[in-house]
């Protein structure tokens, strides 16, 4: 169906039901340590908005600060969602979609189908693992390699001391891998994450700690707030620590409804992830954000959010989580949705930047303003947010709601630039200060493969 013929129909669809918000708030409130939370709302039908993709025209791009450059460094790519810079120069890229498997318990999640659909590039992801490779250092890559295809909604993608791990929605593989090298053996399962017949948050993201010793992976929850039972989030709604050698495994954290970005904070050597948190309480309910993560802690999910503000919908209540929950450090505003976060470590950027967050906002359909559609800069001193989130690379929608592209994956590539998966508009964008060199490599690196 036509997006906008889609969006009068829900619309319709939302009067009909009786789901009109009440006035819609300045998303500043909710940025910080302090965000504002109005009361929560009820409906039948919840605000939605749809995004109506059209991609990038030749020369457009998004917008950056006065002093930095943008460019394309790769175009025509199928649903590119996590980007990872090699010290070889070489960047490798997950192309993802998710294996569709939806539950359908409620007669408005066909509509949410219908929207959900509708806010996705014309283009279908590829579901697999590219290198690409800038030979001549013009910051434009002139060689693409599947270096593996056909994967299973493969999402994180971390390189460690002779391995390469990506996590697809259901399992953890591994590869022997050095930078520079262009094929892959055959992999390693190295554990399973939750699927199941429902895969609601097919996203499974990883990090790896700075020692190497253990792999993250966020797992989000499958449903927005238990509908689909209790039974279905087993394991899920958690960040899981895993020994990358066997694979074992515990979990580290819960009560996180859709973690992604994880990262550590180089400052602190902490984990942090940013969150994609509950729907259909209304246009400014709930905020989402980003948090360091402490080990057994419990962040609220479902029974409560943003700490211990109970979230009625879910039955039976539970009390003793509801008292467990641990606030988050910073909120992003409502409905940005949160996909990748990366933080500045040496790069080539201004000191202003130094240390700081840099964070893909998807971008939701939970709100009939169009909210996140960016990638936002949080600055941090001391290990912690020391500012107001700002925007960094904008342009990706127009006030009608028409959008160019979508920032999931952030990273930065050998040379201190910083690069954005942009699945809406099937690109992977590379900013630069003016100052800085073209796509010139420390010293010492190669792009020379095996």
């Amino acid at each position: 169906m036509n997006p906008r013929l889609l969006f009068a129909a829900v619309g319709l669809a939302a009067l009909a039901l009786g789901g009109c918000s009440k006035e819609i708030i300045d998303p500043e409130r909710q940025i910080g340590a302090d965000p504002y939370l109005p009361e929560a709302e009820q409906f039948l039908l919840p605000p939605m908005g749809i995004a109506n993709i059209v991609g990038w025209k030749d020369g457009q791009t998004p917008t950056v600060p006065a002093g930095f450059t943008i460019t394309p460094f790769a175009t025509d790519l199928a649903g590119p969602r996590r980007v990872l810079g090699l010290p070889n120069g070489d960047v490798l890229v997950v192309e993802s979609g998710g294996p569709g498997l939806e539950g359908i318990t409620r007669p408005k999640d066909i509509i949410y189908g219908m929207v959900l659909g509708a806010s996705h590039a014309d283009k279908p992801p590829a579901n697999d693992l590219i290198l690409l490779r800038d030979t001549d250092g013009d910051g434009k890559a002139d060689q693409k390699t599947v270096l593996a295809a056909n994967l299973d909604s493969p999402f994180g993608i971390v390189v460690h001391d002779g391995y390469l791990y990506v996590a697809e929605t259901g399992d953890i593989l591994r590869w022997d891998f050095t930078p520079g090298q262009t094929k892959l053996g055959k992999p390693v399962r190295l554990t399973s994450l939750p699927k199941g017949t429902i895969d609601h948050h097919w996203t499974k993201d990883l990090a790896i700690s700075p020692d190497g010793s253990r792999l993250y992976a966020g797992v989000g929850s499958n449903s927005n707030i238990v509908e689909n039972g209790l039974e279905a989030e087993e394991g899920r709604a958690a960040i899981w620590e895993i020994h990358p050698e066997d694979g074992a495994k515990r979990l580290y954290a819960t009560g996180l409804r859709n973690p992604n970005g994880l990262t550590f904070n180089p400052a602190s050597g902490e984990l942090w992830t940013v969150v994609n948190e509950r729907d259909e309480l209304g246009n400014d309910l709930v905020p989402d954000y980003m948090t360091h993560v402490q080990a057994g802690a419990h962040y609220g999910w479902p029974w409560s959010y943003y700490g211990q503000h109970v979230d009625k919908r879910v039955k039976p209540e539970n009390p003793t989580m509801v008292k467990k929950a641990i606030r988050p450090d910073y909120a992003l505003s409502s409905h940005v949705a949160p996909l990748g976060l990366v933080f500045e470590n040496g790069s080539s950027f201004p000191a202003q930047y130094k240390g700081g967050a840099f964070i893909g906002e998807h971008g939701s359909w939970d709100r009939e303003k169009p909210n996140g559609y960016q990638v936002a800069f949080v600055p941090f001193s001391g290990g912690r947010p020391s500012g107001k989130a700002q925007v960094f690379v904008g342009g990706f929608t127009d006030k009608d709601f028409t959008v160019r592209g979508r920032p999931v994956g952030v990273g930065f590539d050998a040379s201190g630039a910083l690069l954005i998966a942009d699945d809406g508009g099937n690109v992977v964008w590379r900013v630069a200060p003016k100052a800085a060199p073209g796509a010139s490599r420390p010293a010492g690196t190669t792009a020379s493969g095996a």
